[in-house]
Protein backbone atom coordinates (compact mmCIF):
# COMPACT_ATOMS: atom_id res chain seq x y z
CA UNK A 1 0.00 0.00 0.00
CA UNK A 2 2.95 2.36 0.59
CA UNK A 3 3.82 2.14 -3.09
CA UNK A 4 0.20 2.73 -4.10
CA UNK A 5 -0.10 5.82 -1.89
CA UNK A 6 3.23 7.16 -3.17
CA UNK A 7 1.88 6.66 -6.69
CA UNK A 8 -1.15 8.78 -5.80
CA UNK A 9 0.92 11.47 -4.11
CA UNK A 10 2.87 11.86 -7.35
CA UNK A 11 -0.43 12.43 -9.22
CA UNK A 12 0.01 9.26 -11.25
CA UNK A 13 -2.90 7.15 -12.48
CA UNK A 14 -3.59 3.42 -12.43
CA UNK A 15 -4.17 1.03 -15.29
CA UNK A 16 -7.32 -1.07 -15.46
CA UNK A 17 -5.35 -4.07 -14.21
CA UNK A 18 -3.80 -2.14 -11.32
CA UNK A 19 -7.22 -0.84 -10.22
CA UNK A 20 -8.58 -4.40 -10.39
CA UNK A 21 -5.75 -5.64 -8.15
CA UNK A 22 -6.16 -2.82 -5.62
CA UNK A 23 -9.86 -3.48 -5.13
CA UNK A 24 -9.33 -7.23 -4.96
CA UNK A 25 -6.75 -6.72 -2.22
CA UNK A 26 -9.10 -4.41 -0.31
CA UNK A 27 -11.82 -7.06 -0.42
CA UNK A 28 -9.48 -9.84 0.68
CA UNK A 29 -8.28 -7.92 3.75
CA UNK A 30 -4.71 -7.39 2.56
CA UNK A 31 -4.71 -3.78 3.78
CA UNK A 32 -5.57 -2.50 7.24
CA UNK A 33 -8.27 0.08 7.93
CA UNK A 34 -5.86 3.02 8.15
CA UNK A 35 -4.33 2.14 4.80
CA UNK A 36 -7.75 1.80 3.16
CA UNK A 37 -8.90 5.12 4.65
CA UNK A 38 -5.73 6.82 3.40
CA UNK A 39 -6.22 5.38 -0.08
CA UNK A 40 -9.89 6.38 -0.32
CA UNK A 41 -9.11 9.89 0.90
CA UNK A 42 -6.11 10.50 -1.35
CA UNK A 43 -7.85 8.94 -4.33
CA UNK A 44 -10.90 11.13 -3.80
CA UNK A 45 -8.79 14.27 -4.18
CA UNK A 46 -8.46 13.83 -7.94
CA UNK A 47 -10.65 12.89 -10.88
CA UNK A 48 -11.28 9.23 -11.59
CA UNK A 49 -10.23 7.86 -14.98
CA UNK A 50 -12.29 5.56 -17.19
CA UNK A 51 -9.80 2.68 -17.02
CA UNK A 52 -9.63 2.93 -13.23
CA UNK A 53 -13.41 2.78 -12.84
CA UNK A 54 -13.46 -0.16 -15.27
CA UNK A 55 -10.91 -2.02 -13.15
CA UNK A 56 -12.72 -1.32 -9.89
CA UNK A 57 -16.04 -2.35 -11.46
CA UNK A 58 -14.64 -5.57 -12.92
CA UNK A 59 -13.13 -6.61 -9.59
CA UNK A 60 -16.31 -5.82 -7.65
CA UNK A 61 -18.47 -7.78 -10.05
CA UNK A 62 -16.10 -10.76 -10.27
CA UNK A 63 -15.97 -10.98 -6.47
CA UNK A 64 -19.69 -10.50 -5.87
CA UNK A 65 -22.40 -13.06 -5.23
CA UNK A 66 -24.05 -12.93 -8.66
CA UNK A 67 -27.72 -13.74 -9.19
CA UNK A 68 -29.16 -15.28 -12.34
CA UNK A 69 -32.81 -14.34 -12.71
CA UNK A 70 -33.18 -15.52 -16.27
CA UNK A 71 -36.61 -14.85 -17.68
CA UNK A 72 -36.94 -11.48 -15.91
CA UNK A 73 -36.27 -8.29 -17.87
CA UNK A 74 -35.06 -6.40 -14.82
CA UNK A 75 -34.46 -2.71 -14.26
CA UNK A 76 -32.51 -1.02 -11.47
CA UNK A 77 -33.09 2.58 -10.41
CA UNK A 78 -29.99 3.58 -8.50
CA UNK A 79 -28.00 6.72 -7.81
CA UNK A 80 -24.40 7.22 -6.82
CA UNK A 81 -25.35 9.39 -3.87
CA UNK A 82 -22.66 11.82 -2.82
CA UNK A 83 -24.45 14.92 -4.09
CA UNK A 84 -24.75 16.36 -0.58
CA UNK A 85 -28.38 17.36 -1.16
CA UNK A 86 -30.08 15.18 1.49
CA UNK A 87 -33.24 14.51 -0.50
CA UNK A 88 -35.81 11.94 0.56
CA UNK A 89 -35.50 8.45 -0.94
CA UNK A 90 -36.65 9.36 -4.42
CA UNK A 91 -35.11 6.53 -6.46
CA UNK A 92 -36.29 3.88 -3.98
CA UNK A 93 -39.85 5.20 -4.10
CA UNK A 94 -39.64 5.41 -7.89
CA UNK A 95 -38.57 1.75 -7.88
CA UNK A 96 -41.81 0.72 -6.21
CA UNK A 97 -43.78 2.91 -8.62
CA UNK A 98 -42.10 1.20 -11.59
CA UNK A 99 -42.76 -2.23 -10.04
CA UNK A 100 -46.40 -1.25 -9.53
CA UNK A 101 -46.59 -0.24 -13.18
CA UNK A 102 -45.73 -3.82 -14.14
CA UNK A 103 -41.97 -3.75 -14.68
CA UNK A 104 -39.81 -6.11 -12.56
CA UNK A 105 -37.25 -4.26 -10.47
CA UNK A 106 -34.00 -5.41 -8.84
CA UNK A 107 -33.21 -2.44 -6.57
CA UNK A 108 -29.56 -2.26 -5.52
CA UNK A 109 -29.03 -0.22 -2.36
CA UNK A 110 -26.91 0.50 0.68
CA UNK A 111 -26.81 2.49 3.90
CA UNK A 112 -26.30 6.23 3.53
CA UNK A 113 -22.72 7.42 3.94
CA UNK A 114 -22.58 11.03 2.82
CA UNK A 115 -26.36 11.46 3.19
CA UNK A 116 -28.61 11.03 6.20
CA UNK A 117 -30.62 8.06 5.02
CA UNK A 118 -29.78 5.63 2.22
CA UNK A 119 -32.21 3.17 0.69
CA UNK A 120 -31.10 0.40 3.05
CA UNK A 121 -31.65 2.61 6.09
CA UNK A 122 -35.26 3.33 5.19
CA UNK A 123 -36.05 -0.23 4.08
CA UNK A 124 -34.62 -1.68 7.28
CA UNK A 125 -36.48 0.85 9.41
CA UNK A 126 -39.75 -0.07 7.70
CA UNK A 127 -39.32 -3.75 8.48
CA UNK A 128 -37.59 -5.26 5.46
CA UNK A 129 -35.14 -8.04 6.29
CA UNK A 130 -32.06 -8.08 4.09
CA UNK A 131 -31.19 -11.35 2.39
CA UNK A 132 -28.92 -12.70 -0.31
CA UNK A 133 -30.81 -15.98 -0.62
CA UNK A 134 -31.67 -16.45 -4.29
CA UNK A 135 -34.89 -18.38 -3.66
CA UNK A 136 -36.21 -15.74 -1.29
CA UNK A 137 -35.37 -12.92 -3.68
CA UNK A 138 -36.91 -14.81 -6.59
CA UNK A 139 -40.09 -15.33 -4.57
CA UNK A 140 -40.18 -11.59 -3.84
CA UNK A 141 -39.86 -10.86 -7.54
CA UNK A 142 -42.72 -13.23 -8.28
CA UNK A 143 -45.05 -11.86 -5.62
CA UNK A 144 -44.09 -8.18 -5.33
CA UNK A 145 -42.46 -7.59 -8.75
CA UNK A 146 -39.44 -6.15 -6.92
CA UNK A 147 -36.52 -7.42 -4.87
CA UNK A 148 -34.09 -5.40 -2.77
CA UNK A 149 -30.37 -6.16 -2.87
CA UNK A 150 -28.50 -4.81 0.16
CA UNK A 151 -25.03 -4.29 -1.30
CA UNK A 152 -22.83 -5.50 1.61
CA UNK A 153 -24.47 -8.94 1.49
CA UNK A 154 -23.33 -9.35 -2.12
CA UNK A 155 -20.04 -7.46 -2.28
CA UNK A 156 -17.14 -8.47 0.02
CA UNK A 157 -15.33 -5.20 -0.68
CA UNK A 158 -18.31 -3.09 0.40
CA UNK A 159 -18.62 -5.08 3.59
CA UNK A 160 -14.92 -4.56 4.31
CA UNK A 161 -14.97 -0.80 3.79
CA UNK A 162 -18.41 -0.09 5.29
CA UNK A 163 -17.18 1.00 8.75
CA UNK A 164 -14.38 3.07 7.21
CA UNK A 165 -16.77 4.85 4.84
CA UNK A 166 -19.14 5.49 7.74
CA UNK A 167 -16.36 7.07 9.81
CA UNK A 168 -15.10 9.19 6.91
CA UNK A 169 -18.65 10.37 6.13
CA UNK A 170 -17.73 11.63 2.66
CA UNK A 171 -18.30 10.31 -0.83
CA UNK A 172 -15.57 8.01 -2.12
CA UNK A 173 -14.95 6.09 -5.31
CA UNK A 174 -17.25 3.38 -3.91
CA UNK A 175 -20.15 5.76 -4.58
CA UNK A 176 -19.12 5.68 -8.24
CA UNK A 177 -18.95 1.88 -8.41
CA UNK A 178 -22.22 0.96 -6.69
CA UNK A 179 -24.70 1.45 -9.57
CA UNK A 180 -22.37 -0.44 -11.94
CA UNK A 181 -22.32 -3.70 -9.99
CA UNK A 182 -25.92 -4.80 -9.41
CA UNK A 183 -25.56 -8.56 -8.74
CA UNK A 184 -28.39 -9.40 -11.17
CA UNK A 185 -26.69 -7.53 -14.04
CA UNK A 186 -30.08 -6.11 -15.11
CA UNK A 187 -30.82 -5.40 -18.74
CA UNK A 188 -32.15 -1.91 -18.00
CA UNK A 189 -30.70 0.77 -15.74
CA UNK A 190 -31.74 4.27 -14.81
CA UNK A 191 -28.74 5.73 -13.04
CA UNK A 192 -28.28 9.08 -11.33
CA UNK A 193 -24.79 10.53 -10.90
CA UNK A 194 -23.47 13.46 -8.88
CA UNK A 195 -21.41 15.20 -11.59
CA UNK A 196 -21.33 15.76 -15.34
CA UNK A 197 -17.79 14.37 -15.43
CA UNK A 198 -18.99 11.08 -13.97
CA UNK A 199 -22.02 11.08 -16.28
CA UNK A 200 -19.68 11.10 -19.27
CA UNK A 201 -17.54 8.29 -17.83
CA UNK A 202 -20.67 6.22 -17.18
CA UNK A 203 -21.79 6.96 -20.72
CA UNK A 204 -18.58 5.55 -22.10
CA UNK A 205 -18.82 2.41 -19.94
CA UNK A 206 -22.46 1.74 -20.80
CA UNK A 207 -21.77 2.22 -24.50
CA UNK A 208 -19.49 -0.82 -24.29
CA UNK A 209 -22.33 -2.95 -22.87
CA UNK A 210 -25.57 -4.40 -24.21
CA UNK A 211 -27.68 -2.60 -21.60
CA UNK A 212 -30.45 -0.13 -22.23
CA UNK A 213 -29.68 2.77 -19.95
CA UNK A 214 -30.42 6.33 -18.98
CA UNK A 215 -27.85 8.30 -17.01
CA UNK A 216 -29.26 11.31 -15.15
CA UNK A 217 -27.67 14.41 -13.72
CA UNK A 218 -29.54 17.52 -12.59
CA UNK A 219 -27.63 20.59 -13.70
CA UNK A 220 -27.88 22.08 -10.21
CA UNK A 221 -26.03 19.09 -8.76
CA UNK A 222 -28.54 16.36 -7.87
CA UNK A 223 -27.90 12.71 -8.74
CA UNK A 224 -31.51 12.34 -9.93
CA UNK A 225 -34.28 14.41 -11.49
CA UNK A 226 -34.98 16.96 -8.77
CA UNK A 227 -37.43 19.27 -10.63
CA UNK A 228 -35.54 22.15 -9.03
CA UNK A 229 -34.03 22.83 -12.44
CA UNK A 230 -33.15 21.30 -15.78
CA UNK A 231 -31.28 18.01 -16.12
CA UNK A 232 -29.12 16.11 -18.57
CA UNK A 233 -29.63 12.56 -19.81
CA UNK A 234 -27.21 10.25 -21.57
CA UNK A 235 -28.78 7.15 -23.07
CA UNK A 236 -28.54 4.67 -25.94
CA UNK A 237 -30.08 7.43 -28.05
CA UNK A 238 -27.51 10.11 -27.23
CA UNK A 239 -27.24 13.12 -24.93
CA UNK A 240 -29.81 15.81 -24.32
CA UNK A 241 -30.74 18.59 -21.94
CA UNK A 242 -34.28 18.26 -20.62
CA UNK A 243 -35.88 21.51 -19.50
CA UNK A 244 -38.68 21.63 -16.99
CA UNK A 245 -40.74 23.69 -19.41
CA UNK A 246 -40.53 20.94 -22.05
CA UNK A 247 -41.87 18.44 -19.52
CA UNK A 248 -44.63 20.71 -18.28
CA UNK A 249 -43.20 21.55 -14.84
CA UNK A 250 -42.33 24.74 -13.03
CA UNK A 251 -39.15 24.77 -10.90
CA UNK A 252 -39.84 23.71 -7.32
CA UNK A 253 -37.84 24.77 -4.24
CA UNK A 254 -35.09 22.50 -2.92
CA UNK A 255 -36.79 22.44 0.49
CA UNK A 256 -39.77 20.62 -1.04
CA UNK A 257 -37.70 17.45 -1.58
CA UNK A 258 -35.68 17.57 1.63
CA UNK A 259 -35.35 14.18 3.31
CA UNK A 260 -35.48 15.15 6.97
CA UNK A 261 -32.74 14.87 9.58
CA UNK A 262 -33.33 11.33 10.83
CA UNK A 263 -34.17 7.89 9.47
CA UNK A 264 -37.56 8.18 11.17
CA UNK A 265 -38.35 11.40 9.30
CA UNK A 266 -37.19 9.90 5.99
CA UNK A 267 -39.28 6.79 6.57
CA UNK A 268 -42.29 8.95 7.40
CA UNK A 269 -41.99 10.78 4.07
CA UNK A 270 -41.50 7.45 2.28
CA UNK A 271 -44.71 5.92 3.66
CA UNK A 272 -46.68 9.14 3.21
CA UNK A 273 -45.84 9.23 -0.50
CA UNK A 274 -46.67 5.53 -0.98
CA UNK A 275 -49.99 5.92 0.82
CA UNK A 276 -51.00 8.85 -1.38
CA UNK A 277 -50.36 11.49 1.27
CA UNK A 278 -47.25 13.03 -0.25
CA UNK A 279 -47.12 16.67 -1.28
CA UNK A 280 -47.56 17.55 -4.95
CA UNK A 281 -43.83 18.34 -5.15
CA UNK A 282 -42.83 15.01 -3.59
CA UNK A 283 -45.17 13.08 -5.88
CA UNK A 284 -44.00 14.92 -8.98
CA UNK A 285 -40.31 14.24 -8.39
CA UNK A 286 -40.92 10.54 -7.72
CA UNK A 287 -43.13 10.20 -10.79
CA UNK A 288 -40.67 12.03 -13.04
CA UNK A 289 -37.86 9.65 -12.08
CA UNK A 290 -40.16 6.63 -12.47
CA UNK A 291 -41.25 7.91 -15.89
CA UNK A 292 -37.66 8.14 -17.12
CA UNK A 293 -37.07 4.57 -15.92
CA UNK A 294 -40.15 3.35 -17.81
CA UNK A 295 -39.01 5.27 -20.88
CA UNK A 296 -35.64 3.50 -20.60
CA UNK A 297 -37.52 0.23 -21.10
CA UNK A 298 -39.86 1.68 -23.74
CA UNK A 299 -38.02 4.47 -25.57
CA UNK A 300 -40.78 4.59 -28.16
CA UNK A 301 -43.16 5.99 -25.52
CA UNK A 302 -43.37 9.69 -24.75
CA UNK A 303 -42.37 11.04 -21.34
CA UNK A 304 -46.03 12.01 -20.83
CA UNK A 305 -47.27 8.48 -21.46
CA UNK A 306 -44.65 7.04 -19.11
CA UNK A 307 -45.53 9.64 -16.47
CA UNK A 308 -49.17 8.61 -16.73
CA UNK A 309 -48.22 4.94 -16.17
CA UNK A 310 -46.22 5.94 -13.10
CA UNK A 311 -49.04 8.13 -11.79
CA UNK A 312 -51.54 5.30 -12.18
CA UNK A 313 -49.23 3.03 -10.18
CA UNK A 314 -48.74 5.51 -7.34
CA UNK A 315 -52.24 6.97 -7.03
CA UNK A 316 -53.87 3.59 -7.65
CA UNK A 317 -51.88 2.22 -4.66
CA UNK A 318 -50.16 -0.40 -6.85
CA UNK A 319 -46.76 0.80 -5.66
CA UNK A 320 -47.96 0.53 -2.05
CA UNK A 321 -49.19 -3.00 -2.76
CA UNK A 322 -45.75 -3.97 -4.10
CA UNK A 323 -44.13 -2.54 -0.97
CA UNK A 324 -46.52 -4.42 1.32
CA UNK A 325 -45.89 -7.71 -0.45
CA UNK A 326 -42.12 -7.22 -0.38
CA UNK A 327 -41.87 -6.32 3.30
CA UNK A 328 -44.52 -8.84 4.32
CA UNK A 329 -42.87 -11.65 2.38
CA UNK A 330 -39.27 -10.68 3.06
Amino acid sequence: MKEILAHLFEFKTFTRGEAYEILTNIASGKYNNSQIAAFMTAYGMRSIRVEELEGFRDAMFDLCLQLDFRGYELIDLCGTGGDGKNTFNISTLASFVVAGAGYPVAKHGNYGVSSGCGSSNVMEHLGYRFTNDRKTLLRQLETANICFLHAPLFHPAMKTVAPIRRELGIKTFFNMIGPLVNPTNPRYQSVGVFSLELARIYGYLYQQSSKRYTILHALDGYDEISLTGDFKTISNHGERICTLGQLGFLPQPAASIHGGETVEEAAGIFIAVLQGNGTAEQNNVVLANAAIAIQTIHPEKSFGDCYYEAETSLLGKRALDCFGKLVGGG
